[in-house]
C-alpha cells in the first residue's frame, strides 16, 4: 500500500509577506545595531599617506646612492622603512 498524500498548504511561508522577525535589526543597520553610513576620511589622510610613502622611498634610494650626510648608514634605511610603514598604516584609515 502507498502512503497517503501529505496535506500541503498553498503557501509555505512561516511569516506573512512584508513582516520581519523580531530578532533581526532594522534595515540600514549593521549586526551590532549601529546605523551604517558611508565613512569619509579627513582631508589630511591621503596627503599624509602619500607623503610618508614617497619620503620613505626617497630616503631609502638616497641612502643607497650615498647622498646623505655621514655616508651610507643603516639608520637612514631604518628611518625610510619606518616612514613607509607609517604610510601603510595611514592607508588603512583611508575610506
Amino acid at each position: 500500500m502507498g502512503k497517503p498524500p501529505k496535506d500541503r498548504k498553498t503557501n509555505s511561508r512561516i511569516t506573512e509577506k512584508g513582516t520581519r522577525p523580531a530578532n533581526l535589526p532594522p534595515t540600514g543597520t549593521t549586526s551590532m545595531g549601529y546605523v551604517s553610513s558611508k565613512k569619509i576620511s579627513s582631508r589630511w589622510v591621503a596627503p599624509t599617506m602619500f607623503s610618508l610613502l614617497g619620503l620613505g622611498t626617497l630616503m631609502i634610494i638616497v641612502n643607497y646612492v650615498d647622498l646623505l650626510p655621514g655616508g651610507t648608514n643603516n639608520w637612514y634605511l631604518l628611518g625610510g622603512l619606518g616612514m613607509v610603514l607609517a604610510g601603510i598604516i595611514t592607508a588603512t584609515q583611508l575610506h
